[in-house]
């Protein structure tokens, strides 16, 4: 049996049920590949089933409002791909006439899709020829090829997209492309992988030469920088006090308390001793609530405190930017995680 095969004979014994598996429509498989990039299938199949419940079309969708989106999408994290979605639906609109493409190349055309969700779309789809190349597919044919070149270098993906490419059956893609996905996910997993009742073994280089550990190589990521956070919690009869983000910067849009970012930690002390402060908040003494929270981001540390100010009936030299919001509207606001988890034990 050819590599191809062998996947396709696991697959069919192994193949895990889920909801966007039953359907041809390259909406619902839209929503699902966005929803689960960088997302475990565990933790991305309530949102994906939520998303399907308010928006059962790229109409809906396309006439949400983004702020209904992102609080849909709070917890997920990368909200850019929350922000992308709605984009691509406004393109479908306006350019396909309100039916989602199912062509590879019309794919590309949409924001947030790239060569994966493209392939993936078309082949499930419309079982175009085109191979998905994820995190699963990439560790699968590394280890089983031995290829040492790491995934994210020039030439690895060049490497493993020509290899994908080879390995792809042509006449039954979409079947392979979930297949190979499925096997990376539970049998050629990334720690532990099952290598002792894996079909592969006999011929995959990386359990002949004991170096499944090894494989794939990857580039290792630019060190992270650290940023501070400092949260000031102002709180108004039945309102608080609410900042939204701007774009260009981590969480756009976004919904979070009052805030005044650090370059160094710093304390009390020196908090209100800053132009920022003084010109925000005059000569109110903050009150710590509790420890530094660290929040991990791609590339980047958040240590993030959390302060009291009793305002009492003294004028803010609030920003523009800053509102009162009822405490019991706060959670119709879409939030980023690390205030989401704040609100939920703090109120």
């Amino acid at each position: 049996m050819s590599f191809s095969e062998r996947i396709l004979a696991w697959y069919s014994t192994h193949k895990r049920a889920l909801p966007w598996r039953e359907t041809k429509n390259p909406y619902v498989i839209w929503l699902s590949e966005i929803i689960l990039q960088q997302t475990r299938v565990e933790q991305g199949m309530p949102y994906f089933l939520r998303f399907v419940e308010n928006y059962p079309n790229v109409t809906k969708f396309a006439d949400a409002d983004e702020a209904d989106i992102l609080r849909l999408w709070q917890g997920l994290g990368y909200y850019s791909r929350a922000r992308n979605m709605h984009k691509a639906s406004k393109q479908v609109i306006d350019l396909h006439k309100g039916v989602f493409p199912v062509d590879y190349h019309d794919l590309l055309k949409l924001p947030g899709i790239g060569e994966y969700t493209a392939a993936a779309i078309s082949s499930f789809a419309n079982n175009q020829p085109y191979a998905v190349l994820d995190g699963n597919v990439f560790r699968v044919l590394a280890r089983y090829f031995g290829i040492n070149e790491p995934i994210n270098s020039t030439e690895g993906k060049k490497i493993f997209a020509k290899l994908a490419a080879e390995m792809l059956d042509l006449n039954n893609p979409a079947e392979y492309n979930q297949a190979i996905m499925d096997f990376g996910s539970m049998q050629c997993k990334p720690k532990n992988p099952n290598c002792e009742e894996c079909i592969l073994r006999l011929d995959c280089v990386a359990y002949q030469d004991n170096l499944v550990d090894q494989l794939p190589q990857k580039i290792k990521a630019k060190k992270s920088r650290d940023r501070f956070f400092h949260y000031f919690i102002v709180q108004k009869e039945d309102s608080v006090l609410m900042s939204q983000r701007t774009e260009g910067d981590v969480w756009a849009n976004l919904f979070e308390f009052p805030m005044i970012e650090t370059t160094t930690d710093l304390n009390v002390a020196e908090l209100v001793q800053m132009k920022e402060y003084q010109e925000a908040f005059g000569n109110i003494q903050p009150i710590q609530i509790k420890g530094q929270v660290k929040h991990i981001l791609s590339h980047q540390n958040i240590f993030a405190t959390f302060y009291t100010l009793n305002i009492d009936n003294m004028e803010l030299g609030k920003k523009s930017h800053w509102n009162y919001c009822l405490l019991e509207n706060l959670d119709k606001l879409a939030k980023h995680k690390l205030i989401s988890s704040f609100v939920e034990h703090y109120f």
